[in-house]
């Protein structure tokens, strides 16, 4: 036996008398009223479309819905044998699941509304229903047929959704694509304000870009805001990342941030900032810097504002490795582990200005191996050590210097004083110079 044809015995064993049908009448416009106050409570999707003239034209139709159904148990008769009025009903779920679909809510929004839409309907209805002196017995039924009918008006809106995105979600598809390659790739404003359009994309006031891997965005989606933009490989500059994508998210509040960069935890992720929505493609490239970098590691913040002093020094890999050479000119035809103590030593001095014991807790060692290095220092560079010049050019110089950083096992050669330096890649400029060339004589 057919769901249709369970409805139609109990449609017809169950014929409303007059007294009650025109008891619950009287109670459709504030019913519909009540329906769509309730949606707009309870499902947030609908907080904001269902106000103001929308949610007025949202209470005619749930009026116009439930008129219909009393027909039907004014009659005994089933939906397909309804007259016009019903059916233009169910042409209306028909159309408003299409419209839902465009409007860019997932089905999941609809049936919420649905079901809350029955819960408040069943409850207004039964309580005049009851007034009006109908028999348990009878309300049993008539809530069966309530359920039912509502139940195929949402599934007659399923249909209306999922034809919708077989016809057009792969177009609006491809053109959210085609906008956030835009964003990326930095378009003019005025295009990207285009292309929003045609994609039916409401602008956010920002972006951020977050570059992360195939993999997680599984676990990052639910938190999404649904304008979010997305592109794998595809995306500009991800070419060489295989398993990478992107994603845009529309206005992360700080505190949502934070949620993010716990979430993450220390997956292979970058969080750019967020920047208005026409300028993400500087915010986006800033993220793939650290990513290029290899700064997205389990070992590294996930969060690109932690990360301002290696974008800023890397900006120029060729110009640092030539500060480097020349800060390190002095130690030329030393020992390579020598240097390396002293390097770190001299960093440490600057960074600590001069603190024996800050320098000695940092580097773990005794103060007065710190005493001996700092000497050594001063025999190399004699006065240099006291111009504020040289101080900000060696605190640039070796700004990144340490275990962290990637590529560190892989010498960078500096040339000598005044000389060229090499021509380096971004990782290449994380790398610090142990293997000096000889000291011109």
């Amino acid at each position: 036996m057919t769901s249709e044809d369970r409805r139609s015995g109990r449609v017809e064993g169950l014929r409303l008398p007059e007294p009650v049908i025109a008891a619950m009448r009287a109670e459709l416009a504030g019913c519909a009223e009540r329906v769509v106050a309730a949606v707009v409570h309870e499902v947030p999707s609908y907080s904001e479309p269902f106000r103001g003239r929308m949610g007025r034209n949202i209470e005619n139709a749930v009026a116009l819905a439930l008129g219909g159904f009393l027909d039907m148990t004014a009659t005994g008769t089933t939906a397909a044998e309804a007259g016009d009025q019903v059916q233009m009903v169910f042409e209306a779920a028909y159309g408003l699941g299409r419209g839902e679909a465009r409007s860019g809510r997932t089905m999941d929004a609809l049936a919420a509304a649905y079901r809350v839409g029955a819960r408040t309907a069943w409850h207004d209805l039964s309580t005049a229903a009851v007034e009006a002196g109908l028999p348990a017995a009878d309300l049993a039924r008539f809530a069966e047929l309530v359920f039912d009918y509502i139940d195929e008006l949402s599934d007659v809106s399923v249909s209306g959704h999922a034809d919708e995105l077989a016809t057009t979600g792969r177009v609006r598809e491809r053109h959210l694509e085609r906008l956030a390659l835009g964003i990326l790739q930095g378009s003019d404003p005025d295009h990207l304000a285009a292309l929003a359009e045609r994609a039916e994309w409401e602008p956010p006031t920002t972006l951020t870009p977050i570059i992360t891997a195939d993999a997680a965005l599984g676990t990052l989606r639910p938190h999404l805001d649904g304008r979010t933009l997305g592109l794998g490989s595809e995306a500009p500059g991800l070419e060489e990342h295989q398993g990478r994508a992107v994603v845009l998210i529309a206005d992360l509040s700080a505190r949502e941030r934070r949620r993010l960069v716990d979430l993450v935890g220390d997956r292979a992720v970058v969080i750019g900032p967020s920047v208005p929505w026409t300028s993400a493609g500087t915010a986006y490239r800033r993220a793939l810097r650290l990513v290029e970098l290899g700064l997205d590691g389990e070992d590294h913040s996930p969060d690109a504002a932690d990360h301002l002093v290696a974008l800023v020094t890397t900006a120029d890999p060729a110009a640092l490795a030539d500060l480097r050479a020349r800060v390190l000119a002095p130690m030329a035809g030393l020992r390579p582990s020598t240097v390396e103590k002293l390097v770190e030593t001299l960093r440490a001095w600057l960074l600590h200005q001069g603190r024996r014991e800050e320098i000695a807790t940092a580097l773990f060692v005794h103060p007065q191996t710190v005493r001996y290095r700092v000497g050594r220092l001063r025999e190399l560079y004699g006065d240099r050590l006291g111009d504020p010049q040289f101080a900000l050019e060696a605190t640039i110089a070796l700004a990144l210097h340490g275990p962290s950083w990637p590529g560190m096992d892989l010498p960078l050669r500096a040339s000598g004083e005044g000389g060229s330096g090499p021509s380096v890649g971004p990782r290449d400029a994380l790398r610090l110079s142990y293997d000096l060339p000889a000291q011109e004589p």
